[in-house]
């Protein structure tokens, strides 16, 4: 059994956040004329940053939306950068911005090829209908998240609030998939 130690790789982190008062956006967007904001098509300002390299909608409410980020801790970098960068021009922020973890996704290889039909079968709360797209969906209930499982042993992981919840999610779906011989590795053999 030639198994590998699957490779995880967490793409973007969204985060919503709260400054807890109402902001001007055309004020901002006057002091940051980089910034986008068109409230005829959106409501939000869409402010980017390089590093980190984000992007983070601002409402009038003082709530924001940041993704594009690569980890938690990035995520609540970029939202502390906007916010110390608004004081900067004068824009007047009482509070520090509260910052909450939404969702991570994370791309996930296994390093050997999934048996989609027979996973199908055998795991709990999973659907595969190949005619209407090509991976097997399966709900994890602890932690929760949703998984979705491709033939060519990539996985995605969405609905995650916290990087150790991912790596959680894919150590006991990877060994669920060897526990019940659903992987096939380089070899040709299967697991288990």
């Amino acid at each position: 059994m030639a198994e590998t130690k699957p490779r995880v790789s967490i793409e973007n982190v969204v985060a919503s956040a709260s400054v807890d008062q109402a902001l001007d956006l055309n004020e901002v967007l006057e002091k940051f004329p980089g910034a986008e904001y068109n409230p005829e098509q959106f409501p939000g300002l869409v402010f980017r940053l390089d590093d980190p390299r984000t992007a983070t909608l601002i409402f009038r409410t003082g709530k924001m939306v940041c993704t594009g980020a690569k980890s938690e801790e990035m995520s609540v970098k970029a939202v502390r950068t906007v916010v110390r960068r608004l004081r900067r021009r004068k824009i007047r922020i009482k509070n520090d911005a509260v910052v909450v973890i939404q969702n991570m996704v994370a791309a996930i290889n296994l390093g050997g090829k999934i048996h989609l039909e027979r996973a199908a079968r055998v795991l709990p709360r999973s659907m595969y209908e190949p005619e209407q797209f090509p991976g097997l969906i399966h709900r994890m209930l602890d932690p929760k998240t949703v998984m979705l499982l491709f033939a060519s042993g990539k996985m995605v992981c969405t609905g995650a609030k916290r990087e150790i919840d991912v790596h959680r999610s894919v150590h006991t779906l990877h060994a669920m998939l060897e526990e019940k011989g659903l992987m096939t590795y380089g070899d040709g053999g299967v697991s288990g």
